[in-house]
């Protein structure tokens, strides 16, 4: 093989450049070309190649988002789309693609590989950590930091007020993110997807609780069945006037910033496997870690799961929050 094309696709995710920096690099020490694909799969259909070389992506590693630019793709789902983005593969000398992202970029590029003569190797690129085949993916170690540094903050005017603050974070699916900068940030209480949460039971909690405690904290994922944050507050207000409530919805800022060394390491390790695998003849797979070895899981394996969180990291929230 002497020629590979890489694409990163649907939301971004700190890390994301780490993992292009590897890819090139690796490429370069076999002696193979490396094409970026500006705009994920829509920038396949469009043509938008470009030559990366070890330069190329120097003074990237600590950087957030992804200099490939990403993008979700409707022309994509089409065969019709499909089959232009792999006449452009081929036109560009392109044998082998890495593509870096989640469920919808896997779909993506399981129905490519079905159809054209193309091996695909998938890096698992989302701040969720919703997908199977890996302990954590990409940007989601960065994501729940950036989640416990801004409440940190929200817990210094909380307690400065008294107050009962209600934090929404990103989690349309899964709540993991929710969990684990939960028990990370000392909050009282989370509700997340997985679980259904009675906000009475929550606060019934409260009330049998400490009457020392001069704030409180609830995480709320927004994917949650209770509406999100604002529904939260909305009969928090209107069944226990007794609370100074406020909102903060944190949204976006989980995405950005500067990757943790955790995600730059994990970027750089699968970033190198997706490279190698691709030299071993592999595809139709996504490189992962698990319980810190190397693991290929075959691309339709790989995707979003729906499934109970660790019962353990339950135990110790609500132990812990009293």
């Amino acid at each position: 093989m002497k020629k590979i094309a890489l694409l990163s696709s649907g939301g971004d995710a700190p890390g994301m450049n780490a993992c292009i920096r590897s890819v090139v690099r690796t490429a370069a020490y076999y002696g193979m070309e490396v094409d970026g694909i500006i705009h994920g799969y829509e920038g396949m259909i469009d043509n938008e190649f470009i030559s990366l070389a070890p330069g190329d992506v120097a003074g990237i590693i600590h950087r957030g988002g992804t200099i490939l630019k990403t993008a979700r793709s409707e022309r994509f789902r089409s065969r019709d789309g499909r089959d232009e983005a792999y006449a452009n593969l081929r036109r560009n000398g392109v044998e082998g693609l890495i593509v870096i992202g989640g469920d919808g970029t896997f779909r993506g590029a399981c129905d490519l590989m079905a159809e054209c003569d193309i091996p695909v190797v998938g890096i698992p690129g989302t701040i969720d950590n919703d997908l199977e085949g890996t302990d954590f993916t990409i940007g989601y170690d960065t994501a729940i930091n950036t989640v416990i540094e801004v409440v940190d903050k929200i817990r210094d005017t909380a307690e400065s007020h008294n107050r009962l603050f209600i934090v929404e974070v990103m989690g349309k699916d899964a709540g993991l993110i929710a969990l684990r900068s939960g028990i990370g940030a000392g909050a009282e209480a989370i509700m997340i997807p997985e679980i259904s949460t009675d906000i009475v039971s929550v606060m019934e909690r409260f009330e049998k609780g400490r009457r020392d405690k001069s704030s409180y904290i609830i995480i709320v994922a927004e994917g949650d069945s209770s509406g999100g944050a604002y529904s939260v507050a909305e009969r928090i207000e209107h069944e226990y006037p007794g609370y100074d409530t406020r909102v903060s919805i944190l949204g976006h800022v989980q995405r950005g910033g500067s990757p943790s060394c955790m995600d730059r390491v994990l970027a750089s390790r699968l970033g190198m496997a997706a490279v190698e695998a691709l030299l071993e003849g592999k595809g139709g797979v996504m490189a992962g870690i698990i319980h810190r070895d190397l693991v290929f899981t075959p691309l339709e394996k790989a995707v979003k799961h729906i499934r109970e969180p660790n019962p353990h990291l339950i135990r110790v929230l609500e132990i812990l929050s009293t």
